[in-house]
């Protein structure tokens, strides 16, 4: 891992949450975010999204570190663990509060789910709260006021995506019922922090960007670029994951593992760098990344 940052080169970052071991659908968003951040020079960071403290799997983050290792991988400066930064946190969430955008919310999951609509990621809170608690309702989560003013982006890979995030989503939580911050203000805090300039992840988390762009907006960060990569699924449809029961990597053959990577993403990688050690292979993939031949797919089954 080479040390120190370099001001004003790009940044790029893998951010795995300790869950589990790394499995083909992670190393196929740590190789893309990889390839594309040494391909432009710039810098590679790795951040553990250990946030959600009761689904984390003791050890993972280790795990999870050793085996980029085993296949090659080389990150810049110290890994950030997100569960060390609840103050940041705290004071984005405080900024939010007085511009007036952040509301206590006093819903229960079943009452939203009776009133809610369906959205394009779940339900669509319905604004129950939004004006103040009603009598005898207490403070569980906290969320932010959305407006209907359309967000949109072009993604590298998918094209232009928008949303309007009142139809779309509604006003969605930024610190949970039980005390924890959300994935949506961690991230965005965090990729500020850490001066990402470019995010390279799976298309699964395409449909909340909008959300990120819009905490950016209201927070006064910059917008990075974005390119979603298509996750790979099982028969079913299913992505993998821990929970679709994904195979842990096995690292004693990462040169098949990583060419099986760079043939997913349509990278057209010789059929002989099967023979050669991942360093080689590395080099090869570095040299000839086209971001432009990975398919304009959500999903990809393998």
């Amino acid at each position: 891992m080479t040390e120190a940052f370099t001001t004003g080169t790009p940044k790029g970052r893998f951010a795995p949450s300790p869950t589990g071991p790394l499995h083909f659908g992670s190393l196929i968003a740590a190789v893309a975010s990889y390839l594309d951040a040494r391909a432009r020079q710039g810098e590679w960071l790795v951040r553990i999204e250990d946030l959600d403290l009761p689904r984390q799997m003791p050890g993972a983050a280790s795990l999870i570190l050793r085996t980029l290792e085993q296949y090659g991988f080389e990150w810049d400066g110290e890994v950030l663990y997100q569960s060390q930064r609840d103050a940041y946190y705290q004071d984005a969430l405080q900024t939010l509060s007085t511009h007036g955008l952040l509301y206590p919310c006093g819903c229960s999951r079943k009452e939203i789910a009776d009133s809610a609509t369906h959205g394009i990621d779940g339900l669509v809170y319905p604004g129950t709260c939004r004006h103040g608690l009603s009598p005898g309702k207490n403070a569980r989560a906290w969320r932010i006021r959305v407006d209907d003013q359309p967000i949109s982006f072009h993604d590298a890979v998918q094209g232009e995506i928008g949303q309007v995030l009142s139809r779309d989503i509604g006003d969605f939580i930024l610190k949970r019922a039980d005390g924890l911050f959300a994935y949506q203000l961690a991230v965005v805090v965090d990729d500020e922090m850490q001066g990402i300039t470019h995010i390279v992840r799976g298309a699964d988390l395409l449909d909340s960007t909008p959300r990120q762009i819009f905490l950016q907006h209201a927070l006064g960060y910059a917008t990075p670029e974005y390119l979603h990569v298509p996750v790979a699924a099982n028969a079913a449809g299913e992505k993998l994951s821990k929970q679709t029961l994904a195979q842990p990597l096995d690292s004693r053959d990462t040169t098949k593992d990583l060419w099986d990577v760079l043939a997913f993403l349509r990278q057209s990688p010789p059929i002989d760098l099967l023979k050669e050690n991942h360093a080689y292979l590395w080099q090869w993939a570095l040299q000839h990344w086209q971001p432009n031949s990975i398919p304009r797919q959500r999903a990809i089954t393998v």
